[in-house]
């Protein structure tokens, strides 16, 4: 997989079905699409269409460097309320909190969205929704090839489950077993079925 970052940016508001976004219980935008006006535009444009149907919306940080160009902007997005569920990773978190010591920067964010998600790597993830607060440890694997796509193959899994109505426990489960499928192998598609690595958690 040649990955080029810029290989979105010619998106366009135009370009998004908002009918389709409208529809969706949940869309899934990239903090790496922020940095162009015009794919900026078009995530806004999707952010306005799934909050006025009552949709929710899932946002990932996607890296510390874009944070370091667009914190208050996202600082913005989540204060404004735009954003229901928000996945970072360990050093994602703590560049947006400005918190250097992760409890810390959890506890700082946290209560600004409806759900926060933060993978650890090899420590597993959180997630934390009101009062709630859950944590898996990562899943086994084999051995450790290529780290492309674990992101969001995690943010994938973990949809699964809450679009399924599945508590936090159940999603960071999905997301791990998901991510821990793409890791063993190169490319960011998984090989493997993952409804069937997932067995009875989504039954």
């Amino acid at each position: 997989m040649n990955t080029f970052l810029g290989a979105a940016q010619r998106l366009e508001a135009k370009d998004v079905d908002l009918g389709v976004v409208a529809g969706a219980g949940i869309t899934y935008l990239e903090g790496y699409l922020w940095d162009p006006a015009e794919p900026r535009a078009a995530m806004e444009a999707a952010i306005d269409a799934a909050r006025a149907a009552g949709r929710k919306v899932a946002f990932t940080l996607s890296d510390s460097f874009c944070i370091s160009r667009h914190r208050d902007s996202f600082l913005q997005l989540i204060d404004d309320g735009r954003i229901d569920i928000l996945f970072a990773n360990e050093a994602e978190i703590t560049e947006l909190s400005g918190q250097s010591e992760f409890d810390a920067a959890v506890a700082a964010v946290a209560p600004k969205v409806a759900t926060l998600v933060v993978t650890r790597s090899e420590q597993g993830a959180i997630a934390v929704s009101g009062g709630e607060r859950a944590s898996v440890p990562a899943e086994p694997i084999e051995r450790l090839v290529d780290t492309t796509g674990a992101g969001d193959l995690f943010a994938a899994g973990f949809l699964a489950g809450q679009a399924r109505g599945l508590g936090l426990e159940v999603s960071l489960k999905l997301g791990a077993i998901a991510a821990a499928e793409v890791i063993q192998h190169y490319g960011a598609r998984p090989e493997k079925d993952l409804k069937a690595l997932a067995g009875d958690l989504l039954a």
